[in-house]
């Protein structure tokens, strides 16, 4: 990195160059300079083009900052936003046309629609795990609805945060999209400033935080935020299956995944089979010694480390528990015999280490869940059975689900993406990050052809008319 870059960074996360900068996409964004279809298009192919020129330095970015193998870093990350454009395009012209809806009898004579209408300066504020994906993820759809945005992205990714500059810097001018790095003092800045939507992924501490802010000028929030998402395996599970896509959902990204699953709930008649399974699973795929595996992350930074590995109980481990704090690495470790007060089940693991309760009821699968503070981000179930399955689904409060799978209901832009309660508010993906995004405007259409009377004064015996109607 130059002098000159770096002079450049620490001006733009000047108080006063952030305020300017907030200033004139506010300006910007009243010229509606970004509202036609064809701008929107024009910026959505210009990231596009960004990203495949920038993918080889956003790669060695994430081996930096997180021990990202390559693979991984485009399914999870790069790839998955490029297809997120790629969709987004496909149906842009769609999703901006008014949508048609019926209109009641009492509204006639006239036609109803609802239309989209962006929200105008965002501030998309994004965490570490993910850092590409869930800084353009959103910003794809902030794009797509028309708007402006100042993206945020976390200081425990400097690598990241720094070709990210260098990307939005090239390829957009600040008055459209801007991108602020920096630590607390610039995020409590931004929250300062007044934006028409704030966006934030993280965690639910500081996501209370910048609900809080954001209630000080009425800006409506979307949180994407986290929680113990259970994974229950039922008896009649598939153990081969389960234990592979577990293995596969719960490790990636060295466990630092929101929608990772945070613990398994496994029935007492299968529990010794599928811990066997795991552990055969997990030497399958990173090796006898995952520190020396290319396919293994590492963790975020040294508090992280410090934290993760104190949730360990070395007398529960089944396999791994072995740890490298100068390579920040933590072995793929799964412990059992463990209950809710063992603390590893008091916060959000967040790491790779993966707890094992067992049941013997679907009561006590509730009962576990119902004890934990949070409602789960996402929950996972293994069984054949219909039955079981469509039970768990509605009587279970969760922001999404896979059945026989792990995580991969985030691959499909058709599903939205997004907590419940504690978890988060407000979802995106595809279709629902252009909504997320946009206010849906309702517009009713009245002809002056002719009139109906009914609703005007002198009402006389109209109201049984009216009750005609409205009944």
């Amino acid at each position: 990195m130059n002098k000159k870059m770096t002079a450049s960074r620490v001006v733009a996360t000047h108080e006063d160059t952030i305020i300017d900068i907030v200033k004139k996409q506010h300006t910007y964004f009243k010229s509606s300079k970004t509202r036609s279809y064809q701008s929107r298009i024009e910026s959505l192919n210009r990231l596009k083009s960004a990203l495949v020129k920038y993918q080889d330095k956003l790669n060695q970015a994430l081996k930096q900052d997180l021990g990202k193998p390559e693979f991984e870093a485009y399914l999870t990350e790069t790839g998955f936003t490029l297809h997120e454009i790629t969709v987004t395009k496909k149906k842009l012209k769609r999703w901006m046309r008014p949508k048609r809806v019926p209109t009641s009898l009492l509204a006639q004579p006239g036609r109803s629609q609802i239309c989209y209408s962006p929200l105008g300066v965002n501030l998309i504020i994004s965490p570490y795990n993910y850092p590409i994906n869930l800084t353009f993820s959103p910003l794809i759809a902030a794009i797509a609805a028309g708007n402006t945005a100042v993206l945020k992205t976390s200081e425990m990714t400097p690598a990241c945060s720094s070709v990210i500059h260098e990307l939005i810097s090239e390829h957009f001018p600040p008055e459209h999209i801007a991108h602020i790095e920096g630590e607390v003092r610039e995020t409590t800045i931004l929250l300062q400033q007044k934006f028409d939507h704030i966006f934030f992924t993280g965690s639910p501490r500081v996501g209370s935080i910048i609900m809080s802010a954001a209630a000080k000028q009425l800006t409506p929030v979307t949180l994407e935020l986290g929680g113990k998402s259970p994974c229950i395996v039922h008896e009649d599970a598939n153990l081969d299956i389960a234990a592979k896509r577990i293995v596969n959902g719960k490790f990636l990204n060295a466990g630092q995944t929101c929608v990772a699953p945070d613990y398994l709930l496994v029935h007492k008649n299968i529990k010794e089979a599928l811990l066997a399974k795991l552990k055969e699973r997990i030497v399958e795929v990173y090796g006898e010694n995952p520190i020396h595996s290319p396919d293994y992350g590492r963790i975020i930074n040294q508090a992280h480390f410090e934290r993760i590995t104190g949730l360990i109980d070395p007398e529960k481990v089944v396999v791994g528990g072995q740890s490298n704090p100068d390579e920040l690495y933590i072995a793929p470790t799964v412990t059992h015999d463990v209950n809710l007060t063992d603390k590893v089940m008091s916060e959000e693991i967040f790491g790779p280490v993966l707890p094992v309760l067992e049941y013997t009821s679907l009561h006590e699968v509730h009962e576990t869940i119902d004890q934990l503070p949070h409602w789960p981000l996402a929950c996972y179930l293994y069984t054949e059975d219909a039955g079981i399955q469509n039970e768990l689904i509605d009587t279970i409060q969760f922001g999404g689900a896979c059945i026989n799978n792990c995580v991969f209901h985030l691959a499909n832009h058709h599903l939205p993406f997004g907590g419940v309660g504690q978890s988060g508010m407000g979802s995106y993906h595809g279709l629902h990050g252009f909504e997320c995004f946009s206010h849906k405007k309702a517009v009713l259409r009245s002809t002056t052809l002719f009139d109906i009377p009914l609703a005007y004064p002198p009402y006389g015996n109209k109201i049984k008319f009216l009750k005609k109607i409205m009944r």
